[in-house]
Parts: C-alpha cells; structure tokens; sequence
C-alpha cells in the first residue's frame, strides 16, 4: 500500500512539475514588433544601403535578420485584398478579421479580445508603443474598439478601460475632439483615471522613478495635434522608438511578466511618400529599438519572446534597375537635406530615378509580410501563415 501511494505521489508531483514547465505557455516576457508598412523589399534595401556604407554589395544585416526563425504572413482583411493598418492590427492582436477602417471589433461590430488583454488578464503588464500617435491604428488595435478608426477622441478614452500600465508615442490624434464635435482636453481625463500623462524625456524618466501608469507623448506635441509622422530629422528633445522600449523595461523590470506591442510607424510613411531615404532611416531606427529587446533577451534567454513582422507592404520598392543601385545620390541628397526630408514629389521622383530604386504605388500593397522570431516557442513562427495566426502563437494555443 506504501508503495502504490509513493507511486501516486510521484505522479502526482510529474504532473504539476510538467504543468509549471508547459512548453506551449507563453513567454513570460513577450515583445511584439510591428514594423507599418515594411515587406522583405524594404528590409533587403535597407540592408543593401548599411552594405554600401560598410565597402560591399551585401552582407550587413539588421538585428532583425539575425533572428534564427523566419516566416511569412498574409495579410487580406474581411472586405478587401489589400489591407489597411486598423483591419491589419487587429488581425495581429485580436486573431481575427475585420473589415479595412474597423478597429478591435469584428465584422458584426463586436468586440474582440486582443492578445495584449488576454495577457493582462494572466497576470502581465501591457505596454504599447509607437513613433506614430498611441490612437493611431496599429497600436490602438492592442486596445481600442471602433468601427472607425478616425474616432480617434474616443479611441483615446479606451486607455483607461485597458488598465494597461504604459503607453509611449508621438502624440495624441484627435486630442481635443475635432472642429465639429469640440470636446475637453484629454489630458484630464487621462489623469482622473490614474495616469500620468507626460511629455518628453524629463517627465517620462520622473513618471517611470515613481512607477506611474503612463501615457506618454513627445514634448513638442504638447495639446497640439501631431501632423507629419515621416521619418526625417529628429527634433531636438525627441525620445526614439529604442528610448520608448527602454523606458518600458524600467518601469516593468524582470520580476512580472510583460506583454509589450511596439510599432515603428514613420516606415509606412516613407512608403507612401516613396521616400527611400526616410524609409530607410525609419528601418534602421526600428532596428535598434530591437536590439533593445534583443540585449534583455540575452539576460533572459529561455523566459523572452521577441516575434517581428509587418502589418502590410507599403510603396512597392523595388531594390535597383539595370543590376545598379545609386547609394551615393540618395547619400548626397540626405546631407544636403541635412535629413529634414525636404524634397518636393517631383525632385523625390528625380532622385529615385537617379539611384535606380523604383516604387510601384504611393498606397499599400497585397503581398506576404515576413515574420522574424527568437526565444521561447519562436519555432511557432516559422513558415507560411494568416496573420490572425500571431495571437494564437504567442498564447500557446
């Protein structure tokens, strides 16, 4: 009798044991990148300008392309062959389609549950974060719920709903209503629900001392609407995207487990400009806000997830024209634009055209968007895909 209950007692502890260390569960700490607007095509010309610039036709890689997983996504949305960001983003965070402008709801307007909830709802903290507004489609995805995505007022009122600890962006779209439905600053709304609601490097890092819950804009969008979100010259003050992701490790640190959904936004505009330099330059700046996670992935290799993928193509680029490419015209012309991003459509049109990149539309394409994954159950991200597939992945399901 003795015996059997030992044996019991042995099986019973391999089951629990087996329960604690379950394969399938997710990462304690998850970094989901999500770079608007950015196929292989944009990734390979930015990797093709970092090779000119080092000496060679090929070779150097983003922190990205390292990654030792790599797949495919499609990426049509409920009423289209060609997606849109909202329609897009919620098939990344919620697993499931919508139509092109709807937002956290599925075709019959319900509400869907994203993965950033799903997470909260186990215990993790949430971050969401993007060098475009924190109501603009992709990031407002993780939260919001609308059958438009330009209600941005009301998208933005959804953050206390969320109970997310920590949101960072470029500002706030819509953030005193609109000229035909006036409505008070957000600010105070914000900050009656529990957040603290900061501008700029100074009254992010005192916010993140005190371990606040966060909303957080550039300083020079301070109650202004945000207008421009092309990559160009970074105005003095101005937090990056990498600065972003570090701020929301300080605040969660390494204890509790995380949830952080960080978009490099200003890629697509390049794209839809068929700005080759600002393109590359948002690319690169999405990079190293990788290598962020990348460098917490080394201190936490079997807890840490990092998945990057797109949420459609943008612009069509296409890498050289007669086996060329120009590197040293688009170098030129970004010095002497001193990276303001200055060039009016016909000069951008003239450049491109002189260093043999090529555009097919200033709108977002159709095609299969790359996946790049390591960590903890990277292997899931492997292959060819849906994009509703994401969330299921990274929940273990």
């Amino acid at each position: 009798m003795k015996r059997i209950l030992s044996i019991i007692s042995v099986i019973i502890a391999a089951v629990i044991l087996s329960g604690c260390s379950n394969p399938d569960a997710p990462a304690k700490y998850v970094f989901l990148f999500i770079g608007d607007g950015m196929g292989t095509s944009h990734v390979d010309v930015t990797e093709s300008y970092l090779s000119w610039k080092a000496g060679k036709f090929g070779g150097e890689q983003l922190r990205m392309t390292q990654f030792p997983v790599f797949g495919t996504t499609t990426n049509y949305s409920a009423d289209s062959y060609v997606t849109d960001s909202s329609a897009a983003g919620t098939a990344i965070a919620c697993g499931a389609k919508t139509n092109n402008s709807w937002l956290g709801v599925d075709p019959n307007e319900q509400p869907l549950e994203s993965v950033a909830t799903a997470l909260k709802e186990q215990g993790y903290k949430v971050g969401i974060m993007s060098t475009v507004p924190v109501n603009h489609a992709t990031p407002a995805s993780f939260y919001g719920h609308n059958r438009s995505r330009h209600a941005s007022y009301a998208i933005l009122k959804e953050i206390p709903e969320s109970g997310f600890e920590y949101f960072a962006g470029s500002g706030m779209m819509g953030f005193a209503g609109n000229r035909w439905r006036p409505e008070p600053d957000i600010t105070g709304y914000l900050e009656e629900n529990g957040y603290n609601v900061c501008y700029g490097k100074e009254e992010l890092a005192e916010a993140i001392a005190n371990k606040d819950k966060v909303v957080f804009s550039q300083i020079y969008n301070r109650g202004v609407e945000p207008k421009n979100y092309e990559s160009g010259k970074v105005p003095e003050g101005h937090t990056t995207l990498a600065e972003m992701v570090q701020a929301g490790l300080d605040l969660f640190g390494d204890k509790d487990p995380f949830f952080m959904a960080i978009e490099g936004g200003e890629i697509d505009w390049g794209g839809h400009a068929n700005k080759t330099m600002p393109m590359v330059n948002a690319v690169i700046n999405f990079d190293k806000a990788i290598e962020v996670a990348y460098q917490f992935y080394l201190e936490h290799p079997e807890e840490t997830l990092i998945i990057v993928t797109s949420d459609h193509e943008t612009g069509g680029v296409a890498l050289g024209h007669t086996y060329k490419v120009n590197w040293q015209a688009f170098e030129d012309a970004w010095v002497a634009e001193g990276g303001d991003n200055t060039l009016s459509n016909e000069e951008n049109a003239a450049l491109n055209e002189q260093g043999l990149i090529r555009w097919t539309t200033g709108d977002h394409t159709g095609g299969a968007v790359p996946v790049y994954a390591i960590g903890k159950g990277a292997e899931k991200f492997g292959g060819r895909y849906d994009n509703t597939d994401i969330k299921g992945k990274i929940l273990g399901k």
